[in-house]
């Protein structure tokens, strides 16, 4: 039995990822809870992984997976925890347990190359190679391509230097959505985004960096964040 502000969170925490790909970040999670301090997530958090709701994964910076739901919010959770294995056809014996979840159908995404969260890099235009994205992470009609992260500054959302980020194809955002920016067509960054009447802020998710605000010419949305692939 979980208590009110337990399913909130679990709740919030649920839609969140089926938006964004990417669990909330724990001042998100206090605001959208109306708590005063994190201190109040840490123990709500806390009792969810305790009651086998979510799993926290270890060493890696507010990343969480759901491992199933109450019945009120529709039953078990459906996870992907990403993998990639080479070599030829799978063993029986190693197939996922339908408890796994794990998505069998795969889509190839061209992958644009890398994408600053953090320092600026030069803006991405080519094709450096191709990863497999398990189909039900593509959302939604459009088309989708996939990116490298370097840097840090949105790891306070679930994405660190290294992952992978699965990206779908448009030129508008709602505010809050994690998008692919162009800035003054020469600097492709990872940030929140944020209109504000003329202006656009980007801000990271990393206390380290400041928001950017720049005129609404200067900056391009170039797609959505939908997913995320990471490798141990």
């Amino acid at each position: 039995m979980l208590t009110k502000k337990q399913l909130d969170l679990l709740e919030f925490i649920h839609k969140r990822m089926q938006r964004d790909g990417v669990p909330p970040s724990f001042d998100e999670m206090k605001e959208a809870l109306d708590l005063r301090s994190k201190s109040g997530i840490h123990r709500l958090i806390t009792a969810l992984e305790e009651r086998g709701f979510i799993r926290r994964l270890a060493h890696r910076a507010r990343a969480i997976e759901i491992v199933r739901l109450p019945e009120t919010l529709g039953g078990e959770a459906r996870t992907f925890t990403p993998k990639v294995i080479e070599g030829g056809a799978p063993d029986p014996a190693d197939r996922p347990s339908a408890a796994q979840a794990v998505a069998v159908d795969a889509l190839e995404l061209p992958v644009m190359g890398r994408i600053a969260a953090g320092v600026p890099i030069e803006a991405i235009n080519h094709v450096s190679h191709h990863v497999a994205v398990p189909g039900a992470m593509i959302s939604g009609r459009g088309e989708h391509y996939a990116l490298e992260v370097r840097g840090d500054s949105m790891i306070d959302a679930g994405i660190n230097d290294g992952d992978v980020v699965v990206i779908r194809e448009q030129s508008t955002a709602d505010n809050g959505d994690i998008v692919v920016a162009l800035v003054q067509d020469q600097e492709a960054t990872l940030k929140r985004f944020f209109r504000r009447g003329d202006q656009i802020e980007l801000v990271a998710a990393n206390p380290a960096y400041e928001t950017r605000v720049l005129p609404s010419h200067m900056v391009k949305v170039q797609g959505r964040l939908v997913g995320l692939i990471r490798t141990y």
